[in-house]
């Protein structure tokens, strides 16, 4: 993927205008300085920028200075700002800037955030062109995980504890969860496993989960079906047990026959097959009178029960209304006693009541009303009683009916088994044909011809093609195949190095993440081997080898850059001359060791045609490389000129 870095950008937290860092695409850029200057604070702050999970930029001056760090990168679709607030006190923080268009203009200030990480990972994922399936549908662990950009940045980042690791090849390397992830998606980098592959194992996946369905249906039908034909000779002898089919009818031989006659029983009439049935005709169609009857009184007889229960319920409230207006009487009869005491005494019924005459009169008005509701209820009573004498009548008299009726079905029925074999067999037809119509549907149903069994063998023929596609034995063959042509050009670009072995064959080991160096019949782990300028060598070659094989493949999601730090400080001499923030004393052979490395990825960027750009990072100045071609010095820190100005540092 063409994806270079056009500006590093630093925005202070003072009103300083921001520290804008230049590169060139396409070329060998250089950032040369002392020790103590922010040259390995570089990575951090590009890894930042570009949505990593956790803040590695160094802490001390750079993030006390800073608010935000950017990188403007070129793409295939412009020029596009990422930007990302310095964390604080946190691990990280998800506030970023995202900018896009054809020349992205760099804000002075940021005042605040219009995105945020996640959303600058899907925007990196896009460019990149990376699937949103996971690399295996059958794997719960890091197999089952999708590639990201983020896991991309083991083949573009090395940095200063990396560069010349004997333990560590890639970027991250060194921690269980990228490196399980590195290694799970490896075939994806490799192109042995393709867009292609991941949707084909998706397909498969969910194609075989429907065929599992399939084929549990089918064998659930066939079963059944299968059971059913075993018993079609039972089905069979029922039938003519039943009249259904005549006494002397032999099963057929043949299933298609056997099949025949079971579909005429089930269409059939059982009703016009009844054998002699003429004789208990008229004893049928008694009891049917009889039970019709029956009905009838029972519906009756129920009115009578209801009806009474109700007359029994207004008989309860007559009485209870009446024991009310008799207690109601008995309190008002004092008020007739006093009246009558003293018609021609006001004196006295003043003594007992102060309304006077008046009050007294009202007491015994309201007793007459008394007593004439309760000789009204008594008339009510009586018509309550005879209602109820009348219906318990009539519910005796139907209850006789029915049991004289009841009597007479039980004389039928006892007299004539015909009636009651009659109703057990016509159940029992009845029963049969529906079972025998249920049969046959599931039967139908079946698919046994066609339908099902033919889905299912489509669907064995579609994950057949598909496993062959994606067979693990043909990945397997690419993935060598791809590794061969990467060890195959990390084998040209040893011999240009500083490397101990520059003929010894080199072997890329996934499982272990390293190299195996060749030597005869002897095989040695890179750890194995001595020598940090071997181990540097090694590196180099691998990186660079890696990003000429990635630009061989159309749209491979691996960005187009390569930075290194400190790739010289395996020649750094450990002698009193080497104090900090002065330039180490270079032996003539250090500097041609050293020069290898500048002039191998300047050839490899010469070779791409401006596609790969490499960062360098470096004590080592243009006495180093200055002769190197397609390289371009961006800064160089030395003295009071750093990655963060004086100016910035707050006293």
């Amino acid at each position: 993927m063409y994806f270079q870095f056009k500006h590093l950008i630093l925005w202070p937290r003072s009103q300083n205008p921001p520290r804008v860092i230049n590169f060139k695409s396409g070329a060998v850029n250089i950032i040369s300085g002392a020790s103590k200057t922010g040259k390995s604070a570089v990575i951090p702050i590009i890894d930042y920028c570009l949505c990593a999970n956790k803040c590695s930029i160094p802490v001390g001056v750079i993030r006390e200075a800073c608010e935000w760090f950017g990188v403007v990168v070129e793409t295939a679709e412009g020029e596009k700002l990422f930007a990302r607030r310095e964390p604080g006190e946190k691990q990280q923080t998800g506030d970023m800037l995202i900018l896009e268009a054809e020349k992205v203009v760099i804000p002075d200030r940021i005042d605040t955030k219009n995105s945020n990480a996640d959303q600058g990972r899907k925007i990196l994922d896009r460019l990149a062109g990376l699937s949103a399936l996971g690399m295996n549908p059958y794997s719960e662990g890091y197999e089952g995980l999708r590639t990201g950009f983020r896991d991309l940045m083991a083949f573009t980042f090395q940095p200063q504890n990396v560069v010349a690791n004997p333990d560590v090849l890639f970027y991250k390397a060194d921690t269980t969860e990228h490196r399980e992830k590195l290694k799970a998606i490896f075939p994806y980098i490799l192109n042995a496993v393709t867009q292609q592959t991941l949707r084909d194992r998706w397909e498969l996946d969910r194609l075989e989960k429907q065929l599992r369905f399939k084929e549990a249906q089918l064998k659930t039908v066939m079963d059944s079906v299968n059971a059913w034909r075993s018993e079609a000779t039972t089905w069979v002898q029922t039938a003519v047990e039943l009249g259904l089919l005549p006494s002397d009818f032999e099963v057929p031989r043949e299933w298609s026959d056997v099949l025949d006659s079971l579909r005429r029983v089930a269409s059939s009439n059982y009703r016009a097959a009844r054998p002699d049935i003429s004789s208990i005709e008229g004893v049928l169609n008694d009891l049917e009178q009889l039970q019709t009857l029956e009905t009838n009184e029972a519906v009756r007889l129920t009115g009578y029960r209801q009806r009474l229960l109700e007359i029994k319920r207004l008989i309860e409230s007559s009485n209870s209304y009446g024991d009310a207006l008799s207690i109601q009487r008995d309190r008002l009869a004092l008020s007739d006693w006093i009246r009558n005491r003293s018609q021609n005494s006001g004196e006295a019924i003043s003594a007992i009541s102060p309304a006077g005459q008046d009050h007294l009169a009202a007491l015994c008005e309201a007793l007459d009303g008394v007593e004439i509701q309760l000789r009204s209820r008594t008339t009510i009573s009586d018509k309550l009683d005879k209602e109820q004498l009348r219906l318990r009548g009539l519910a005796e008299d139907s209850i006789t009916a029915l049991n004289d009726i009841r009597g007479r079905i039980a004389d039928l029925e006892r007299r004539s088994e015909g009636a009651k074999a009659e109703l057990y067999r016509s159940d029992n037809i009845e029963r049969y044909l529906g079972r025998l119509e249920q049969a046959l549907l599931v039967y139908e149903r079946s698919g046994h011809d066609e339908e099902l069994a033919s889905e299912v063998a489509s669907l064995k023929e579609q994950t057949t093609t598909l496993r062959a596609r994606i067979a693990e034995g043909q990945i397997r063959l690419k993935v060598q195949r791809a590794l061969s042509e990467v060890e195959a050009i990390a084998g040209q670009i040893v011999p240009t190095l500083d490397a101990e072995w520059p003929d010894a064959a080199i072997r890329i080991q996934i499982k272990d993440l390293t190299l195996k160096i060749v030597r005869g019949a002897r095989e040695d782990y890179l750890w194995e081997i001595g020598s940090g300028a071997n181990w540097l060598a090694y590196h180099i070659a691998t990186t660079l080898a890696f990003q000429r094989f990635f630009r061989g493949i159309a749209g491979h999601p691996v960005p187009s850059y390569l930075i290194y730090d400190q790739p010289s400080q395996v020649y750094f001499p450990q002698g009193p001359r080497a104090k900090d923030g002065e330039d180490p004393d270079w032996s003539n052979e250090d500097i041609v060791a050293v020069q290898k490395v500048f002039r191998a990825v300047s050839n490899e960027t010469k070779n791409s045609n401006a596609y790969l750009q490499v960062i360098v990072l470096d004590h080592a100045d243009d006495t180093v490389w200055g002769d190197v071609e397609n390289v371009h010095l961006v800064e160089e820190w030395r003295g009071t000129r750093k990655l963060v100005p004086e100016d910035w540092i707050r006293l």
